[in-house]
């Protein structure tokens, strides 16, 4: 039995900068940075964004128990790369380009919007 091949966009990173444009959180154009990776499931999870509420028993950890917010995972075609790491100036595009030794590079395209001064 084949395993199943992921069609998703697996050019996001741990750290990147994404935006969210499908679903509950789409409405507030929310942003944020990428927490954890699923491949699996082609879901990532977003730090401070698609927060769910669990309900916790009491432990020996957590002698009190209680209800906390975490972050649930997203899924990838939900998502927009923004930037990568520290550099969220402005919205780029990710691509893979070849070296001439055939060895894959990942690299970010910068959007070229101008304006006209007057």
């Amino acid at each position: 039995m084949a395993k199943r091949q992921s069609r998703a966009n697996k050019k996001i990173k741990i750290g990147d900068t994404v935006q969210v444009i499908s679903g509950r959180e789409a409405a507030a154009k929310k942003t944020g940075k990428v927490l954890k990776i699923i491949p699996k499931f082609d879901s990532v999870i977003i730090e401070k964004v698609n927060l769910v509420k669990k309900h916790q028993k009491p432990t020996q950890e957590n002698p009190q128990g209680g209800i906390s917010e975490i972050e649930a995972p997203i899924h990838l075609s939900n998502v927009r790369f923004i930037s990568s790491g520290e550099k969220a100036a402005k919205t780029k595009k990710a691509s893979v380009k070849k070296t001439e030794e055939k060895e894959k590079v990942a690299s970010k395209k910068t959007s070229k919007k101008t304006k006209a001064k007057k």
